[in-house]
């Protein structure tokens, strides 16, 4: 059957909308025309009849086969353009009209964290990411998006993955880039013993590693794994959240500084470790909120030891839960919020409720976001300016920062 592609879904999956009903294309663009077999809805692997001005060369060798991508057959302005507008569609679905959006994105080879997967087999180790709604591993030695340290640390994977893992199940590698090397959290890999305990920290000597903890038990410590957060060194707790790259890292952070302006006060709400908390208070006093004690605790250290910030105080509370009230929220000339994919619906209800009159909204679900934006913008907020960070290079994934005002 021969179908038209309408649009991009969410997932980035070409959609069609004809006398087939709704039909999800993959590796598919608007405008295209494509053959295939239909599925279940989909067409796993469609022949592309007539493709889109905007339709490139993927780049990457492994892409056809690895499920970490999923946009590297779009152009660069095109990917740009989509990003935008899923930000744009979620808010007109809450009738908000967006303002002007900016697109900062990261460039290829600077992800700085990520989650690999290694698994034993009858000839030996695979290492890599998973295969398109498979749990097939696909080896991916040319990577375009991982920092060189990463691609480079590979073989090393294969190495610890025959010393630990289980021909049972996989193991999950989470790799991230420190100022002091790379760290590495292992889970999924066999219950350590006296032998297998000293083979990990055999393994982190021999290696260089800064840290590596194995289902949840720290191996070794062999030096502070810090990131640079402004004028703060920070360690976080073992596969904390960090942002993915420390260019879309440094776009947040500008991007929050400048909102903020010459507030004084300021309420860092779903802190972590104190992304825009250190940098915020080299001009203001600070009050991070946060669930995580040990990443408050990081917070916390980070602080104490910088030179040149204003105080910083922190309260390990679950906002989900317990958002701040009205009477709380009184004392702070801006609130820069940054919640996970859920968004922050009960603290939203409680922000509109206060006097607050400067909102930094930083969001990784465009959907829920919008949820929050209409909350803010029915009690009187302008939503003046957003920015798209893509950290999540050639995948779906969107995240972006905004203002909001009133008064």
């Amino acid at each position: 059957m021969t179908l038209t592609i309408d649009r991009l879904s969410i997932q980035a999956d070409g959609v069609s909308r004809g006398a087939a009903g709704t039909v999800h294309v993959a590796m598919a663009l608007p405008g295209e025309e494509v053959e295939g077999e239909i599925v279940d809805g989909r067409i796993a692997a469609p022949r592309i009849v007539a493709p889109s001005a905007d339709r490139v060369k993927a780049p990457c060798p492994h892409y056809k086969a690895c499920g970490g991508c999923v946009l590297q057959h779009a152009s660069e302005p095109f990917t740009e353009g989509w990003k935008a507008d899923v930000v744009r569609t979620a808010l007109a679905t809450r009738g908000i009209e967006a303002p002007e959006i900016t697109v900062a994105t990261s460039p290829l080879g600077s992800r700085r964290r990520a989650t690999l997967a290694g698994r034993r087999t009858k000839k030996g180790t695979l290492v890599g990411f998973h295969a398109r709604g498979s749990d097939t591993l696909v080896e991916v030695p040319n990577c375009l998006i991982l920092r060189p340290e990463i691609l480079a640390f590979v073989p090393a994977l294969h190495e610890l993955t025959a010393l630990g893992g289980s021909r049972k199940g996989e193991i999950a590698f989470a790799v991230t880039v420190s100022q002091a090397g790379l760290e590495l959290a292992a889970r999924g890999g066999k219950e350590t013993d006296a032998a297998l305990f000293e083979a990990l920290a055999g393994f982190a000597r021999k290696h260089d590693l800064a840290t590596l903890s194995w289902n949840g038990e720290m191996i070794a410590a062999r030096r502070p794994a810090f990131q640079n957060f402004g004028k703060a060194q920070v360690t976080p707790p073992p596969g904390a959240f960090l942002q993915a790259t420390a260019e879309g890292e440094a776009a947040l952070v500008v991007f929050a500084r400048e909102a903020a302006g010459k507030a004084a006060r300021i309420a860092d709400l779903f802190a972590g470790c104190g992304t825009f908390a250190l940098p915020l208070a080299e001009g203001a006093e600070v009050h991070a909120v946060e669930s995580d004690g040990a990443m408050l605790d990081a917070l916390d250290q980070g602080w104490r030891k910088a030179d040149g910030l204003k105080r910083v105080t922190h309260e390990a509370r679950d906002l989900f839960r317990r958002p701040l009230l009205p009477d709380e929220l009184a004392r702070y000339d801006a609130v820069v919020i940054d919640p996970p994919r859920a968004g922050a619906e009960a603290q939203t209800a409680e922000i509109v409720a206060s006097k607050v009159p400067l909102v930094v909204y930083v969001s990784c679900n465009p959907v829920t976001f919008a949820r929050d934006a209409a909350v803010l913008v029915g009690a009187g907020y302008t939503l003046e300016t957003l920015l798209v960070v893509d950290q999540f290079r050639y995948s779906a994934h969107v995240e972006l920062a905004s203002v909001f005002r009133r008064g």
